[in-house]
């Protein structure tokens, strides 16, 4: 089935798994209609567990009941998830390698509406930075759908990434995802464009655009940790430099994960993302990725200024 909403694709591949699965169960903390858990809950209504906005008594919660062997599915906006929770996560879940989901929906900039308090712009870098987690950024719906599958069969603890928003795949749907595996969308000589999330179709858009001027190869990297050093290293060794694309702050996010990756290998470097600052509200999600210069235009832009 065909997606173009992360969190549909997310919702109802879930509960697809679960018809086969009886060990997959998940819990919202009051957003179930935000995050599709209520399609999951309207489906097996005795394996959603309706927590009230308790975000970190919902992990531990979780923690439990994956020592019983469920698969549970942790699902709020990404800036409460990754926050309101993370000693939870870290104390609980990542220490002992227990297999929990953390679904952090609404993710970057994509609850425009709601503002700073609402939009996480540092996710990334705190998930990353625990030991045991894998930190997995589906480039759109497609990819949303194959990536539920995927960590659904891993065992351990994952923390996913969901846009609000609706937006054009870039992606083929059915295609297999395999955690820790970047994919090249675009081949290219001349400048290496790592992007994640929604930025990977953006990255594709420039690298079209440039067409001529400069080759430009765009790589997907999905899954931001764990990063395969040399894979991304291989993947731009033939270029002259790198860009990096995400929705995110320029710290600690895949930027940082790249030239962390090439740092034996490194190449000259340029980030497109958030310069540490917060989010701000908007009436629409386009001008507010514009604002934050989060476009194909600015990734453009840095490919020229790092290709002369």
């Amino acid at each position: 089935m065909t997606y173009t909403n992360q969190r549909t694709a997310f919702g109802e591949t879930l509960v697809s798994l679960g018809e086969k699965n009886e060990s997959i169960v998940v819990l919202d903390a009051d957003l179930g209609a935000s995050t599709m858990g209520m399609l999951f809950e309207k489906a097996y209504p005795n394996r959603h567990f309706e927590m009230g906005i308790a975000e970190a008594n919902m992990v531990s919660v979780a923690a439990g009941l994956a020592l019983t062997g469920k698969i549970p599915f942790v699902s709020s906006f990404a800036v409460f998830a990754s926050g309101r929770t993370f000693d939870q996560i870290r104390q609980s879940v990542t220490i002992s390698k227990l297999n929990v989901k953390i679904v952090g929906s609404s993710a970057g900039l994509s609850d425009f509406g709601d503002g700073a308090t609402h939009q996480s712009v540092e996710d990334i870098a705190i998930m990353r930075a625990l030991p045991n987690m894998t930190v997995i950024c589906p480039a759109d719906a497609n990819e949303m759908a194959a990536a539920t599958k995927a960590i659904t069969a891993y065992d351990g603890p994952v923390y996913l990434r969901i846009n609000r928003n609706d937006y054009e795949n870039v992606t083929p749907e059915g295609a297999e995802f395999k955690i820790g595996q970047p994919t090249v969308i675009c081949e290219g000589t001349d400048v290496a464009v790592f992007a994640t999330g929604i930025t990977v179709g953006m990255a594709k858009k420039a690298a079209e655009e440039l067409d001529g001027k400069v080759s430009v190869k765009v790589i997907n990297v999905s899954t931001i940790k764990p990063l395969d050093s040399a894979k991304i290293t291989a993947l731009a060794k033939n270029c002259k430099a790198v860009v990096c694309a995400e929705e995110h702050s320029i710290i600690g996010g895949l930027g940082g994960a790249i030239t962390e990756a090439m740092r034996r290998d490194p190449k000259p470097t340029e980030f497109v993302g958030i310069n540490d600052v917060y989010g701000c509200s908007d009436h629409n999600y386009d001008k507010l990725l514009e604002h934050f210069e989060i476009t194909s235009k600015k990734i453009a832009e840095t490919i020229l200024k790092m290709e002369d």
